[in-house]
């Protein structure tokens, strides 16, 4: 079996989407959703925020975004990145946002949601990190599990990746990710809330046309 949540630890040198760009379209995907799944499972070190400090402008509306995480990376240190990271998601007590889909769909933590994450888990042949406390409805996790449907990492049936994204994904993360972009304790981390709001916002209308 696989295991899950492998990005709360990935190294930045091994996150995805700095080398050369491959041609086929579920690749660059699977390379979007596991840069968003690397900023939400860790503060970035170093490497990765010059990473990101040296990506080139792009252009329409996912290309503007790039282009702010871009300035919002070349603008942060590692250091008030880690304070930024801490305040928003760890906190004394709790962070500002809750990353999770029972939080975000029901108002609580540990609900439906997860168990139903767990289900398609289960059918997809991933076991959850033991090294990893986050329970499996971190949206971190749930990026990266979309990572690997996109990018055939797992052995999934025809239609998985839809079925999975709108389950699990679709129904909270764009409000999730506007309110990152509208979080007090956010800098760097608004420019990674524009990013996936508008990374979502075309998954869900490329999957309504394949519908």
């Amino acid at each position: 079996m696989s295991s899950v949540a492998s990005v709360m630890a990935l190294p930045e040198s091994e996150v995805p989407g700095f080398g050369g760009l491959p041609d086929d379209v579920d690749l660059l995907r699977a390379q979007q959703y596991d840069l968003l799944a690397a900023l939400l499972g860790r503060a970035p070190a170093p490497a990765l925020l010059a990473a990101l400090a040296a990506l080139p402008d792009g252009d329409g509306v996912l290309g503007r975004q790039v282009s702010a995480l871009r300035r919002a990376a070349a603008e942060i240190g590692a250091a008030d990145v880690e304070r930024e990271f801490f305040a928003l998601f760890i906190g004394v007590g709790r962070g500002e946002l809750l990353p999770y889909a029972s939080y975000y769909l029901t108002g609580f933590l540990n609900e439906r949601p997860l168990a139903r994450v767990r289900e398609d888990f289960f059918a997809l042949g991933i076991e959850r990190d033991e090294s990893i406390s986050e329970p499996e409805d971190h949206l971190a996790i749930l990026l990266e599990v979309m990572a690997g449907l996109a990018a055939g990492r797992f052995e999934a049936e025809p239609g998985m990746q839809g079925r999975f994204f709108a389950r699990h994904i679709e129904p909270w993360a764009g409000r999730f990710f506007a309110d990152l972009e509208d979080a007090k304790a956010g800098r760097f981390y608004r420019a990674v809330g524009g990013l996936g709001r508008a990374f979502i916002e075309i998954e869900v209308e490329a999957f309504a046309m394949e519908g």
